[in-house]
């Protein structure tokens, strides 16, 4: 990744300085990839420093945690009051604000940038989210935005907020990358397991939905594994062990939701189903012991595509959606001022969940900047009334043939909830009330002398408890 940002930057007209901590990659890199280029090696931190000119912009790409301070630490010395320096790895955002707060104190300027697209978007273009103090942006504006994957000539790159407010929405999308990928993988088997198609069958059916709704990169690439071949003709896709790792972006999502109160029930569904793929030898033990239907597909297996389209389509809307209620939240809770529209547009080219659909959202986020919902936009509340009736047989088709679809499912059931005026949690909190005297409220239409309105009442449900609760009504 770094690398690549190095020559991308140097392909539109920077000087950048390059350093590894192992130097003889500095040297490597110079002799070959970097030959001919603007590009100058260093081959300590205080030569890379004392070749930088002023403010000193340094962009670090290490690992998350502690490798991060490690470096900032061994950078001070040789810096000046001013200068900028760069996170662009995977961090938390909690280190962000504090190493925002903690270099500023020192008279330095910090940036958490998330970066997004790979290799291959860092060469050529990623989506970058930058954060941090917002005295750095000015600074650094241009080589991002130059650096930057376009669309429709827009840089997938703006200033996102204060503090870790960038690794924050690297975050989120990060999340919604866990969904996306989980969605399209229940899709396949569906179709594999569920109906019997051929990895190239479906490869055809990926390529298909490639040109319509669903392009996106994660269908593309997605289409291309289908195709690839070892050279026993065996598709390499049947020989991967299903067991699925992941860095910890996605839990981080799943735990941020759970601290705001805010249901981003896909990703966190998308989370489990990789630690229930990680239980293998559990599992293969289960599968000789528990019983449950056969998959036996007797239906129309291109009614069943389409249908699988709309399901998938209107899963996604649900996940983004939600992402975005996820920061919504999040701007309110940390005091970030966060542009909704910009950030749909980083997202819309370089990174891996830049899908067609984003335009949509970011064309709905600047007709209404203060959207409270993707869901009440006109154009994706159209989308899931036509999708509906499929994704709700899909949904079905998943339990009555014994494959797991937890993404697909927690979608329709967060749809489903959003849109019930009324939930059976007034039976919830009579149960918390009775075993815990954890208090309720009331409906507006039964306020009185008795049940004052915004008042914790607790009822002695047995006669046998005590008159005063526990706790209050949100605990």
């Amino acid at each position: 990744m770094g690398q690549n940002l190095i020559l991308n930057a140097a392909d539109h007209g920077y000087t950048v300085v390059a350093f590894n901590r192992t130097v003889s990659k500095v040297d490597h890199f110079l002799a070959n990839e970097a030959k001919g280029k603007s590009i100058v090696g260093a081959h300590s931190i205080e030569e890379l420093c004392a070749k930088l000119k002023r403010p000193r912009r340094v962009m670090l790409l290490v690992k998350a945690g502690q490798a991060v301070d490690d470096f900032i630490e061994l950078l001070l010395p040789y810096l000046e009051p001013g200068d900028i320096i760069i996170d662009g790895g995977n961090s938390h955002f909690p280190d962000s604000n504090r190493r925002c707060k903690y270099l500023a104190e020192k008279g330095f300027l910090f940036v958490g940038s998330g970066v997004s697209g790979g290799e291959e978007g860092a060469r050529y273009g990623p989506s970058l989210m930058p954060g941090g103090n917002p005295a750095a942006w000015p600074h650094i504006k241009s080589i991002f935005q130059d650096i930057s994957a376009k669309s429709d000539g827009e840089p997938c790159c703006d200033w996102v907020g204060d503090e870790g407010a960038g690794h924050f929405v690297k975050m989120v999308h990060n999340g919604i990358e866990y969904g996306d990928m989980q969605l399209i993988c229940e899709a396949y088997d569906l179709l594999k397991r569920g109906a019997g198609f051929t990895d190239k069958e479906i490869g055809d059916v990926f390529t298909k939905w490639n040109s319509g709704v669903l392009d996106s990169f994660l269908v593309e690439i997605t289409r291309d594994i289908l195709y690839y071949n070892d050279d026993d003709g065996t598709p390499i896709v049947e020989k991967i062990l299903d067991t699925a790792g992941q860095k910890g972006t996605g839990k981080w999502t799943a735990i941020n939701a759970l601290d705001l109160g805010m249901p981003v029930t896909l990703i966190g569904e998308a989370v489990f189903a990789r630690t229930l793929s990680a239980i293998k030898s559990e599992r293969v033990r289960a599968s000789k012991i528990l019983s449950g239907p056969i998959p036996k597909f007797e239906g129309d297996r291109q009614e069943l595509v389409d249908q699988l389209e709309q399901a998938l389509y209107a899963s996604k809307i649900i996940s983004y959606a939600q992402g975005f209620m996820l920061i919504r939240e999040a701007g309110k809770e940390y005091g970030w001022t966060l542009n909704n529209p910009a950030i749909a547009l980083m997202w819309r080219g370089g990174c891996i969940i830049r899908s067609v659909f984003l335009g949509d959202i970011t064309r709905a986020y600047r007709a209404q900047p203060d959207l409270e919902n993707l869901l009440f936009d006109d154009f994706f509340h159209s989308a899931i009334d036509k999708a509906q009736d499929s994704w709700r047989k899909i949904v079905a088709l998943g339990a009555m043939s014994g494959i797991p679809t937890p993404a697909f499912t927690t979608a329709l059931a967060f749809y489903d909830g959003y849109r019930s005026e009324r939930l059976p949690a007034n039976l919830l909190q009579a149960q918390r009330d009775y075993f815990g005297a954890h208090t309720f409220h009331v409906l507006p239409e039964y306020v009185s002398d008795k049940y004052p309105a915004n008042k914790d009442v607790h009822i002695n449900w047995t006669g046998r408890g005590g008159n005063v609760s526990a706790s209050t009504y949100l605990a």
